[in-house]
């Protein structure tokens, strides 16, 4: 079985040179240089739109507030998921736009999941 995660980068960067095919202002060449103004900004509205996708996640959730007296039971399992990759696809494009791969995410994660995990067992 192919590695998912590296499955996942390639597929996204596909999606974002046939978006720019089409598009060509949809995304700047990359990897960015995060020094220029234009790039910061253009990769800040990215992690923003992923932002606005969790928020869409959220609104499937109905029984939140600890004040409500009645419960909505019916809850959209699928919607709820493909708003979740709707965010994740928006951070994967950041990702995919400052340079970083697939083997640089699962690095960090393991490094900061070693982290926390630390932090857990001393009760930070």
């Amino acid at each position: 079985m192919a590695d998912r995660l590296s499955e996942i980068f390639d597929r996204r960067e596909s999606f974002m040179l046939r978006l720019r095919e089409l598009m060509p202002e949809s995304s700047p060449d990359w990897p960015v240089d995060l020094s220029a103004k234009e790039n910061q900004q253009h990769v800040r509205d990215m992690a923003l739109r992923g932002v606005e996708e969790m928020f869409e996640a959220l609104q499937h959730l109905k029984n939140w507030k600890p004040h409500r007296q009645t419960e909505i039971t019916e809850f959209d399992r699928c919607e709820f998921l493909e708003e979740i990759v709707d965010a994740f696809n928006y951070f994967l494009s950041i990702l995919v736009l400052t340079g970083f791969s697939a083997d640089d995410l699962m690095d960090a994660y393991r490094k900061k999941d070693e982290i926390i995990n630390t932090r857990l067992e001393s009760g930070y």
